[in-house]
């Protein structure tokens, strides 16, 4: 059985037309018009893959994005007739992975699914070993866990690699296209500014919302970096 994939779509029409395309790709699909009945669906069947649009009745995507993120971890994809880039960031704040702007083709949605996939299920091997120690930072490269002291921190796909990539080098400067291309993998059309909001989210989740940047450090005019002195 391939893949499991929950269609939160309120256009049945476009809902149908998705689940038999991504029906097609090997993917066991869900589909779901409304947020209550999305959070009931996840609750009992745990997809890997939420493909989730922003506007929806009673609940809109956002609110379900944060539930969603309250009781799993899946990789979320929003899908938006929404083209601003504020309305973007705005959900990759709440917790979306991605997110798709209406209209798009069947095949970029594939794309971008199996791309989030590998994330969530893959991590690079550069010999340095299953498990990275930074301060009191954890690292478990294989079951894409982090720690700090003993807490679990629950971070998205997304989030993981882009930590990850920075605390494997300590110091080394990473430009924001440098990361988006580590974190993304695929060579889509993204703003680099999107990483910033990923960045924003990891900070609040490992600094405990310390207005300093301890862990990682801006670099102005160029990117990011993981502090030198929390090296082991």
């Amino acid at each position: 059985m391939g893949s499991k994939v929950l269609i939160v779509e309120d256009e049945i029409k476009i809902a149908s037309l998705i689940e038999s395309f991504l029906q097609s790709e090997g993917y066991d699909c869900l589909t779901a018009i409304d947020g209550k009945t999305a959070l009931q669906l996840f609750a009992k069947h745990k997809p890997d893959i939420v493909l989730l649009d922003w506007m929806l009745p009673q609940m809109n995507g956002l609110d379900i994005c944060r539930q969603l993120r309250q009781i799993g971890s899946p990789g979320i994809i929003m899908v938006t007739a929404k083209s601003e880039e504020t309305d973007k960031i705005v959900g990759l704040e709440m917790g979306a992975d991605d997110y798709l702007t209406k209209p798009f083709s069947l095949r970029e949605l594939s794309a971008r699914i199996r791309s989030l996939l590998r994330r969530m299920n893959r991590t690079d091997s550069d010999g340095s070993g299953s498990v990275l120690r930074r301060g009191d930072l954890t690292i478990h490269e294989d079951s894409l866990q982090v720690f700090k002291g003993t807490e679990e921190l629950h971070l998205t796909p997304t989030e993981f690699k882009i930590l990850h990539l920075l605390a494997s080098k300590p110091g080394r400067v990473y430009s924001r296209m440098q990361l988006l291309q580590h974190a993304f993998e695929e060579e889509f059309v993204v703003d680099e500014r999107t990483v910033d909001s990923h960045i924003s989210k990891l900070r609040k989740k490992i600094e405990n919302g310390s207005r300093t940047s301890d862990y990682i450090q801006t670099v102005y005019g160029f990117g990011y970096r993981f502090g030198a002195e929390h090296e082991n």
